[in-house]
């Protein structure tokens, strides 16, 4: 804390500094052009202390006890069985980054892409990937040590559960930031500084720069970090998500429905698989989609500053800067949000879901303080600090609605483990019903989110402004990144804790705990896809607006006459056709996983049957299952199964933007990302409240445990595994990779699209 405080101090003085410099009186409306951006050291240094953060929890959570021998063998087991299978999907995913990379230096070499878009590509690819690396390498390390921590109290498992957590969530905003920071220091200070393009540096400047158009060839250039982020955290995702989920419903259907033992129990084979699903998917594929979603809103929202001819005093560098001085005060006050969830050793989910809720209110409200006094300074508009409070307000209604529809405490969630009286039947029929009423509270609560952002920033009067202010909504959402991602990797590892605890056979108060720790994870877990969810909707408008930027910026460099805004009328038989396009995108791409999920999990079903057959030792406890088998059976499909989705997400829309040009490419992006935000909604939540309503009735409810309520909501619950950490979360990510694969190829678009409409006669 000691450190904390001294950094803050040093960003008070940061701030104060040009405050006390200025001798002019700041203009109505706005700051001067350069007061903001005389603060971007706010940004490394939120930055830096972020990754500091995360080592320091990083090291406290080795130093506690990791339990007994037996406890330690089973988090050794998932360690190197997550470790394997990252091995193995780094491999696939460096052949498709490997190719693509060779595109994009083809698209550089012949004038239709920046140089250092292929280096900004790979270094987004790379980072991403490492955050997803180091979550699930601290999360492993963590389960063993959080079983061990609830056997002496529930704070204790709590704080070690927690701050574990936390590594991932601030090693996701350090790197981030830190990149971005970087990237810009390099671009702005080296590349396109007149003193080093004279000496030597001009072959990475592209051909017909212009001098004034500076800030938009950096923040565009900046774009290619975007995608390689969005790709490897799609692969993450998807890969991640069909090895979770093909464990998850083999351990299920055939340990709990069909051989009636407890779930983690370790005669079950796959229970091992399931652990090790939990990290690579849920951890380290949720740390790869919340790196790309933070980096996309704070990329965005600079290109915007930097091209929209905004016309307030707020303008130029100050635009294109002021998301990264939010982001760093951001990861400053979630740092000590952090600090402050703890709680006593009452195991009821209302008291825990309180500790939680403390950190996370705690940073929102510094943050909106902090805000709020950069404007009264004049350093934002006060527009921008009202599009900075409706983000947050939008992701702070979006999970406590997420938190009402799969919670156990309410309604929707009790009301599917009643239907599943009359069997499985009713309990999908339900569920899915659930999901689906869902939806309405984020689609209004995002809605609402967009008109408050747009007119708070002047929308009204200045559309550019009001563009701006949609973006900045996405940032202000994710300012607080830090902490409320802490709580979502937190589930992962109090469901890891349970295992290790039950297969461990520690005793029944400790599984308690850890169950307490488990289900409030479920909700935690929803309530973080919520957010997750709202903030690529806002993200993937703001990258809109940027594509519509960057299509006449290359018709002036490629000398070919400004699109017609008639061609952006809903009456264009092109662009209804790329609304059509995109709303089917969001069903195709989830069907393929859905079914990947479906292949995989019935390979494993009929392994771990094969098991219980051949070796009658296993239920007899005198014979160890094959462990191994299962997670090599989960591995191989993941590897297999998440190339054609992921690849659908870069194809169709060059291959849309080529024959429907770019109105087509705008109602794709549209019509997907309408249809994608509901259908995302839909899927995460009917998965969390399938799942929370078996727990409701292994908390002792309508028979409990081995009734036949429970093995309808067991088979709800498998039905909602693909659907809410496979097919959702990956819907955010396809929304924003979409956006920005359009934004990167948009020079293919605009050059070559005419070509191809007059070879298919779709214009004359």
């Amino acid at each position: 804390m000691r450190l904390l405080k001294r950094c803050i101090w040093s960003v008070c003085g940061c701030v104060a500094s040009p405050l006390l410099a200025q001798s002019v009186p700041v203009p109505e409306g706005g700051a001067d052009v350069g007061s903001i951006a005389d603060l971007h050291c706010i940004a490394p240094i939120g930055a830096v202390l972020a990754l500091l953060f995360a080592f320091r929890f990083f090291k406290t959570m080795i130093s506690a006890d990791e339990g007994n021998e037996d406890m330690k063998k089973i988090a050794q087991h998932v360690r190197d069985g997550a470790k394997a299978y990252l091995a193995s999907q780094f491999r696939v995913v460096f052949i498709v980054m490997f190719v693509l990379f060779l595109v994009l230096i083809g698209l550089a070499m012949i004038g239709l892409q920046n140089p250092l878009v292929p280096a900004a590509f790979l270094t987004g690819a790379i980072f991403s990937g490492l955050c997803g690396y180091l979550g699930m390498q601290t999360a492993t390390l963590a389960s063993s040590r959080t079983a061990q921590g609830a056997s002496e109290s529930l704070n204790r498992g709590l704080q070690i559960a927690f701050r574990s957590g936390a590594v991932m969530g601030l090693v996701v905003v350090g790197f981030g930031l830190l990149n971005i920071w970087l990237w810009y220091m390099f671009l702005d200070v080296v590349v396109y500084s007149a003193d080093h393009m004279a000496n030597g540096w001009s072959f990475m400047v592209p051909e017909g720069f212009n001098p004034a158009n500076k800030l938009g060839e950096i923040t565009t250039t900046m774009l290619g970090y975007g995608i390689g982020a969005s790709l490897q955290a799609l692969f993450a995702r998807v890969g991640g998500g069909i090895f979770t989920k093909a464990a998850d419903v083999g351990a299920d259907l055939v340990g709990k429905v069909e051989a009636n033992i407890p779930e983690d129990d370790p005669r079950n084979p796959a229970t091992i698989a399931d652990n090790v699903g939990d990290n690579v998917g849920d951890v380290a594929g949720m740390g790869a989609d919340l790196y790309e979603s933070y980096c996309g809103s704070i990329l965005a929202t600079a290109a915007l500053g930097a091209g929209l001819p905004l016309t307030s005093a707020f303008f130029g560098e100050a635009a294109v800067v002021a998301p990264m001085v939010v982001a760093g005060i951001g990861i400053i006050l979630s740092i000590l949000g952090v600090f402050l969830v703890k709680c006593g050793d009452d195991a009821s989910m209302k008291t825990l879901l309180a500790a939680l809720d403390r950190g996370t209110w705690a940073s929102t409200g510094l943050v909106v303080a902090a805000v709020a006094t950069l404007a009264g300074c004049g350093l934002i508009s006060w527009g921008i600090f009202g599009a900075v409070v409706a983000g947050l307000l939008s992701g702070v209604l979006i999970g406590l609605s997420t938190g009402y529809y799969t919670s156990d405490e309410y309604r929707p969630t009790i009301g599917i483990a009643e239907q599943s009286q009359t069997g499985a039947a009713t309990t999908i029929i339900d569920g899915i019903a659930v999901g689906m009423m869902s939806a309405g509270i984020p689609v209004i609560t995002i809605v609402t989110g967009i008109l408050m952002a747009y007119g708070f920033a002047g929308g009204f009067t200045d559309p550019a402004s009001g563009l701006y202010g949609i973006a900045f909504a996405a940032v202000g959402m994710l300012s607080t990144l830090g902490i409320t991602l802490a709580t979502d990797a937190y589930g992962p590892i109090a469901d890891n804790a349970g295992g290790n605890a039950q297969m461990a056979k520690l005793p029944d108060e400790v599984r308690e705990r850890t169950d307490a720790l488990d289900m409030l994870g479920n909700t935690t877990a929803a309530i973080g896809k919520g957010f997750a969810i709202g903030s690529a909707a806002l993200t993937a408008l703001a990258l809109l607006a940027t594509f519509v930027l960057g299509v006449n910026t290359w018709c002036d460099k490629l000398g070919m006459p400004p699109i017609p805004v008639a061609e952006f009328s809903i009456m264009n038989p092109l662009l209804i056709c790329g609304i059509f396009i995109g709303g089917m995108m969001a069903f195709t791409f989830c069907a393929l996983t859905m079914k990947a999920v479906g292949r995989a999990a019935g390979s494993m079903v009929t392994e771990v049957r094969r098991q219980f057959r051949e070796m009658p030792g296993i239920m007899k406890g005198t014979t160890t299952p094959d462990y191994a088998r299962c997670v090599e059976i989960s591995t191989i499909a993941a590897q297999k199964e998440m190339i054609v989705p992921s690849l659908l997400a870069v194809s169709v829309p060059v291959i849309t933007g080529l024959i429907f040009g770019v109105p087509g490419v705008l109602g794709m992006l549209a019509g997907g990302l309408a249809t994608g935000f509901s259908l995302a909604c839909m899927l995460n939540n009917a998965g969390g409240a399938w799942d929370n309503a078996k727990k409701y009735v292994e908390k002792g409810n309508l028979g409990g445990k081995g009734s036949d309520v429970h093995k309808a909501c067991i088979v709800g619950d498998t039905v909602g595994d693909p659907f809410k950490d496979t097919s959702g979360p990956s819907l955010n990510i396809l929304l924003k990779l979409m956006s920005m694969v359009c934004v990167i190829f948009t020079p293919v678009i605009v050059k070559f699209s005419p070509v191809v409409q007059k070879f298919l006669h779709i214009v004359q």
